[in-house]
């Protein structure tokens, strides 16, 4: 496939999430739009009854009479998906009573619990376990080309499109229309347009509503209620700072990251190269990204934090309870000097394992304590659990 005077070989794998309900029992899929829930359903769910609230006569049929549910299934003998559950709220009245009087197994899927949130939708109670479907991640590509990754990002339709600049653009205008107009929850779209832009600028750093806001043409207030927005139809979360610290002045302020770095590319208008600041910048991303997934899939009890001191030393990731300490270099040499951030964290902390995942070729230790990992390296022990 050629993609922007390139030929580009990676393929798309099996994906890693696996859905194994016993009888009776019932799911949340949560999942940004486009992420693959829905071809995932059809190649893993052939035999249940589906619902797809995107159709809209289905949709219309049931945002007006949410009680046909129970009248046409209750006697279902099969799992039973609901896609974009958040569209029709009142639904999960129905969903509950089916599941306690019949029960019915259900696989509720949603880009967005907003809505649902806001109506103050039953969310079963405990009734439902909760699965979450991240953008792709390593296991999951063949033959993976960062470069590429930069540009595409990681949604399943933008990594294999011919033309992924168009795709991404209508990807920002489907998302403004439908989640943004459609639910009435701004009133303003041109200013949350540039919101959006500032944050693609700012994702990754430590989060400043006044200065985000000034550059957004908005309040501060309005600027928390934007990112809100974005956590809450999973276009974006918040990474939590370590605070836990005896003799230390921490920063403690969180960091915002918008879902999938080839977004966030897009919207800062950035196309980042190898070798260049903004490549660093986007190189953390995606491993944030295979965290969030790995988390997702694996551990979903993990903590993820950064460490940061008032005096600007930075440690990337921080792992559970300092059970993996992680700093993201795009060198392909790596020294002592690389170590301070690490160093310091260790005078402070017992960290059971310290990381550095560079472009180094090869695997080496620094400090006696400190492992210089090759990135991709890297990912086949966090993937094959032998990072944590």
């Amino acid at each position: 496939m050629i993609l922007n005077g390139y030929t580009t070989r990676m393929e798309i794998k099996e994906r890693l999430l696996t859905i194994n309900l016993p009888p009776t029992k019932s799911a949340f899929l949560w999942g940004p739009r486009k992420v693959g829930k829905s071809t995932w359903i059809r190649k893993n769910m052939e035999t249940a009854i589906v619902i797809d609230f995107l159709k809209t006569d289905v949709f219309a049929d049931y945002i007006s009479r949410p009680f046909l549910l129970r009248e046409r299934y209750s006697d279902a003998d099969r799992l039973i998906v609901i896609d974009e559950v958040q569209k029709v709220p009142d639904i999960l009245n129905e969903v509950q009573w089916l599941i306690d009087n019949k029960n019915i197994s259900f696989l509720l899927t949603g880009s967005s619990a907003r809505k649902l949130r806001k109506t103050h939708a039953n969310l079963l109670g405990g009734r439902a376990w909760r699965y979450t479907m991240p953008p792709l991640c390593s296991p999951e590509i063949q033959d993976l080309d960062i470069e590429q990754i930069m540009m595409t990002g990681l949604l399943p339709p933008h990594l294999l499109s011919v033309d992924p600049i168009q795709d991404l653009r209508a990807y920002v205008a489907d998302y403004l229309k439908e989640e943004i107009a459609a639910e009435a929850v701004v009133q303003n779209i041109p200013s949350f347009s540039e919101f959006l832009h500032v944050a693609s600028v700012t994702s990754g750093e430590i989060l400043n509503y006044t200065n985000v806001a000034r550059e957004s043409g908005v309040s501060a207030k309005v600027v928390r209620n934007y990112f809100q927005i974005l956590e809450d139809t999973l276009l974006g979360h918040r990474l939590q700072p370590w605070k836990k610290t005896l003799d230390r002045r921490l920063v403690e302020t969180e960091k915002f990251y918008l879902f999938d770095v080839g977004l966030a590319n897009y919207l800062s208008r950035q196309r980042p190269k190898i070798g260049s600041r903004e490549f660093g910048k986007s190189f953390e991303h995606f491993i944030l990204m295979e965290l969030k997934a790995y988390q997702a899939y694996r551990n979903p009890e993990l903590p993820l934090y950064y460490w940061r001191t008032s005096a600007g030393l930075e440690v990337d990731f921080i792992l559970g309870d300092m059970e993996c300490a992680i700093e993201i270099k795009t060198s392909t040499r790596i020294d002592h000097h690389a170590t301070k951030a690490l160093k310091a964290l260790q005078e402070d902390h017992t960290v059971k394992r310290s990381i550095i995942v560079s472009f180094e070729s090869e695997p080496k230790k620094l400090n006696q304590d400190i492992e210089c990992l090759p990135w991709k390296l890297f990912l086949e022990m966090l993937w094959g659990d032998h990072i944590i």
